[in-house]
């Protein structure tokens, strides 16, 4: 009697331990790290005339501030094809982040912000959803003045959003030009 008892005893650790056994399929998720970017780099174009403007701020959050350039002067009444770029400058060659902002379109956007004599900043590229994207944009200015212009990086936002204050998601670079209208 004392040996089925113990077979019993046995046999039925065996069957709660293989159910308590499962079989896990679940992969862990991919952790997608965020990227570096420390240039963003835009090009404003109407007929043969170029505007060029780059925020590079190779140490981050560091003591430096951003070095930012505007080379030309927009013209007043004129319409331009805008483009930006993001990098990551700190390495050797420099990280095109433009390229992997456009692949994972639905999880990124480009809001605008602008004063002054620019009256306009449109989207031209959308993601898979038709949701504005932001890499390339139309940019319209008003008469002669000063003006800013102003571009975030949004990662995950919510869209369709009504703009960058019911977009939600997190901030990857956010830079501000002054600019003048002539």
């Amino acid at each position: 009697m004392k040996k089925i008892t113990k077979n019993l005893f046995v046999l039925s650790l065996l069957v709660f331990g293989l159910q308590s056994c499962s079989e896990d399929n679940d992969r862990p998720e991919m952790i997608n790290e965020e990227e570096v970017i420390t240039s963003v780099r835009v090009t404003l174009t109407s007929g043969n005339e170029t505007v060029s403007m780059s925020s590079v701020d190779l140490d981050g959050d560091g003591p430096n501030p951003p070095v930012v350039n505007v080379q030309g002067n927009l013209g007043s009444n004129k319409t331009y094809t805008g483009s930006i770029r993001f990098l990551n400058e700190a390495e050797s060659p420099a990280e095109e982040i433009t390229e992997e902002v456009a692949e994972e379109a639905d999880e990124h956007q480009v809001f605008y912000t602008f004063s002054g004599g620019i009256s306009s900043v449109i989207a031209t590229d959308t993601d898979s959803n038709s949701n504005p994207l932001g890499l390339t944009f139309n940019l319209t200015t008003n008469d002669a003045g000063n003006a800013t212009l102003g571009f975030t990086l949004r990662h995950e936002p919510k869209k369709p959003n009504a703009g960058i204050l019911d977009a939600g998601g997190e901030t990857d670079v956010e830079v501000l030009f002054n600019v003048v209208v002539e």
